[in-house]
């Protein structure tokens, strides 16, 4: 009976319940009353499929960092909120469809929080996107030669988070302004993103160019946006020095 129960589980593809009551089954000194042991196989299941949707959206955010956040330095000196990042993690502002702007100089730890917000909102069953904004806007002139353009661009709008990371290393030129200028348009008060920037906001106008679209997507980003400018001294100085 007990091997036939196995073998059903395994058919409908309840493999975390299958694992825990074999598990069950090889172990003499548990014992469970009925409700008990419905409870622990279900559990079981749920974790499973929790944990088996977590990697599936970790590995399709593509990030750059392994990161997370019990591993964030909460040092004032950074000019980090911890009540605020403490909100971030519970992925209230994706939620809310908010932005977050994270900007400071190279080193700070820019991308690591950015990455490791991007870890817990997978962990909560988001879709995330991790880009390199320079990469991305590469791959999309890829796109529209191909005539894959409108495809990836759906994709990207349909992320409950997008993380656009080193934003303005290089100004823009026409054709990735109006890319840029149709992803926050599509996103604006339907999906959350994160800019990650070592340039300050203010200065972010000349690196989009032309006065109008640059008004228009600095209109939907950065006004209503949570902003966070990391200081202190770099972290990979200060990891190098550890070693």
């Amino acid at each position: 009976m007990n091997a036939q129960t196995l073998e059903q589980m395994k058919q409908l593809r309840l493999f975390g319940m299958h694992r825990a009551f074999s598990t069950t089954l090889e172990t003499d000194s548990i014992n469970y009353t009925n409700d008990e042991l419905i409870a622990y196989l279900l559990q079981s299941e749920w974790d499973d499929r929790h944990n088996r949707k977590m990697e599936r959206l970790t590995k399709a955010a593509k990030f750059r960092y392994k990161a997370s956040a019990e591993e964030v330095l909460f040092d004032a000196a950074r000019g980090l909120d911890k009540n605020q990042l403490q909100r971030f993690f519970t992925g209230e502002f994706i939620r809310a469809k908010e932005n977050i702007l994270l900007t400071g100089s190279t080193g700070v730890g820019k991308s690591y929080l950015a990455s490791a917000i991007g870890h817990q909102a997978c962990s909560l069953g988001y879709k995330v996107r991790y880009c390199n904004t320079n990469k991305l806007f590469t791959e999309l002139k890829t796109a529209k030669a191909d005539g894959s353009y409108t495809k990836e661009v759906n994709k990207i709008e349909k992320q409950d988070l997008l993380i656009l990371d080193d934003f303005g290393l290089k100004p823009l030129d026409a054709t990735n302004r109006h890319a840029f200028m149709e992803i926050i348009e599509d996103r604006h008060g339907k999906r959350a993103t994160i800019i990650v920037s070592q340039l300050p906001t203010d200065v972010w106008h000349q690196v989009i160019g032309e006065q109008t679209i640059a008004d228009a997507i600095l209109d939907r980003i950065v006004h209503a946006a949570y902003r966070m400018n990391l200081k202190g001294e770099s972290m990979r100085k200060k990891m190098n020095k550890k070693h």
